[in-house]
């Protein structure tokens, strides 16, 4: 069945994609990203939906940006999947691990819009999760992080063995960032066609966290 995938450019969204592109009964035709009212940048992660397009690009896959604010994310959401039920897509992919509120409003949601939810990294154990992405060759960045978990020096990293040794050390980080304490961008990997580079950052403080403001990038062969 053709599934969109609920996408805001990061490894649980990414990592979903890609266990559920290894199931014949799935079949990726888009990437759904819920972005700021003035279109500028997704509105979970803060990234820009130019850096977004240009991801989507480099899978190959079209992507749907819907403009919402956070009061009317639900409406604007169901009304976009039910658009797309009318074209032919019959199945949403999410990245949800294990937290069964989000889970709760995304089944319901679906069953509102006739869509059928797959969550193929639920309950898996976190470490699973984060070895998984780093053995399968994706390449991830942290581009965001809570203030009073992570440091600035947490952006601009690279997710590998280092950072879960060193995420690990700290104690009572979630390895997964289920809680905010960070999120991540992917730039490469064996589902891209081309590669990203994030040629120049900088990192800026906003309201709890801090952010790494990607100001240029370039496409390139994998």
């Amino acid at each position: 069945m053709k599934a969109f995938v609920s996408w805001s450019g990061g490894k649980d969204g990414l990592l979903a994609f890609y266990k559920a592109k290894q199931d014949r009964e799935v079949e990726i035709v888009y990437l759904l990203n819920m972005i700021s009212e003035d279109g500028t940048h997704s509105r979970t992660h803060g990234i820009s939906a130019a850096l977004l397009r240009a991801q989507a690009d480099a899978l190959g896959l079209p992507i749907i940006q819907k403009k919402t604010a956070w009061g009317d994310y639900e409406e604007e959401f169901k009304k976009t999947v039910s658009v797309l039920k009318k074209e032919g897509i019959q199945a949403g992919v999410f990245g949800d691990i294990d937290l069964q509120e989000h889970r709760d409003w995304v089944e319901r949601v679906c069953s509102e819009t006739g869509i059928k939810p797959f969550f193929p990294l639920w309950q898996m154990e976190r470490e699973d999760i984060m070895r998984e992405l780093i053995a399968s060759g994706f390449e991830a960045t942290v581009v965001a992080s809570k203030r009073d978990e992570l440091g600035p020096e947490w952006l601009g990293r690279k997710i590998d063995e280092a950072f879960i040794k060193d995420l690990k050390g700290l104690g009572g980080i979630d390895l997964c960032g289920e809680a905010g304490e960070y999120h991540s961008f992917v730039s490469g990997g064996p589902l891209f066609n081309k590669k990203i580079e994030l040629s120049k950052t900088r990192k800026v403080k906003k309201d709890i966290g801090w952010f790494l403001d990607v100001m240029d990038y370039e496409i390139c062969a994998k």
